[in-house]
């Protein structure tokens, strides 16, 4: 089952995406609603090229999803922590479109985290807090709270929640471009992506394993995608601090090598069709000073971007 979802995160940014893309399930009728995002603090720089949604995915499905980190740690026996977690106390506090963007990412990271250990309790209020930051970026009045909130709340409906993701994302995406905000589904990836390190990140730091290390390491390849995304967007004086602050941590992964040895194929069954898988081996060199650094940068940068 695991697995399954995996295969369906890569091509999605887990949960905050589905709260965006109930615009698209429930928008059949084509309104224009491009006078509600008259926003003065709004990114409103569109990328120096339009990005079309086949490179959006490509990135997009590349970049580890939360409920993937989150199973490797709990694979893994580590015990949950909250302490690991954002706070939502402050949700008010992301006040500008740009904040709650990135928020948007950071919670769905720490969303993903609770519900793979089953803590329903604290679900929801990490559910209200997104609701919050979806109304910020003017996608809130398409939010059925009922209903994610259900779904959210019951491990067994985490299969159909993520078909109903993978089916909407593009529409979602193609949305927020024709209201000139496709950076902001930039920030939301960004704001996973360093969600979801900070959290392997702080569990490597007390519980170390060469699942952990190795898991770390690959981000050299999935951080790599993710600057092509955040570059587009460079001539933002918004997003100029956010670039260099991930550039810190793209240098420090430069001393990381990643080889690869071609396997022979192999014909297996998944999901009742034949397929052919390549078995090609991955090695990653990090060593525990680097990793370390590495760590220890991304706690700092994910610190930052949640000081409000």
């Amino acid at each position: 089952m695991v697995n399954q979802l995996n295969n369906m995160f890569r091509r999605l940014i887990y949960i905050l995406v589905l709260i965006l893309v109930f615009a698209s399930c429930k928008n059949e009728k084509k309104e224009d609603f491009s006078k509600e995002f008259s926003i003065p603090d709004s990114v409103l720089y569109d990328g120096d090229l339009a990005i079309s949604e086949a490179a959006i995915n490509d990135i997009v499905q590349n970049i580890s999803s939360p409920v993937e980190m989150a199973a490797l740690i709990k694979s893994l026996g580590v015990p949950f922590s909250k302490d690991y977690l954002a706070t939502t106390d402050y949700v008010d506090n992301y006040n500008t479109s740009y904040k709650k963007a990135i928020g948007l990412g950071v919670f769905g990271a720490d969303l993903g985290y609770l519900n793979m250990y089953n803590k329903t309790g604290s679900v929801i209020d990490y559910i209200s807090a997104i609701k919050t930051l979806a109304d910020g970026i003017h996608v809130g009045q398409f939010f059925d709270f009922t209903t994610l909130k259900r779904l959210a709340t019951n491990n067994q409906n985490l299969d159909s929640l993520m078909y109903i993701s993978v089916q909407n994302f593009n529409q979602m995406d193609r949305y927020l471009r024709e209201n000139k905000r496709s950076s902001l589904s930039s920030l939301i990836v960004a704001g996973v992506w360093i969600e979801g390190m900070y959290l392997v990140g702080e569990v490597a730091r007390r519980s170390p394993s060469a699942e952990l290390t190795e898991k770390i390491g690959e981000q050299k390849i999935i951080l790599s995608n993710l600057m092509l995304l955040l570059k587009n967007y460079q001539k933002d004086p918004s997003f100029k601090e956010l670039i260099e602050d991930f550039e810190e941590i793209q240098s420090l992964y430069k001393n990381v090598i990643i080889t690869y040895e071609k396997g022979e194929p192999e014909a297996v069954e998944e999901d009742g069709m034949l397929i052919i898988k390549q078995n090609d081996k991955q090695f990653i060199e990090i060593s525990d000073e680097l990793m370390f650094k590495i760590i220890n940068k991304t706690a700092a940068i994910r610190n930052k971007i949640i000081q409000l």
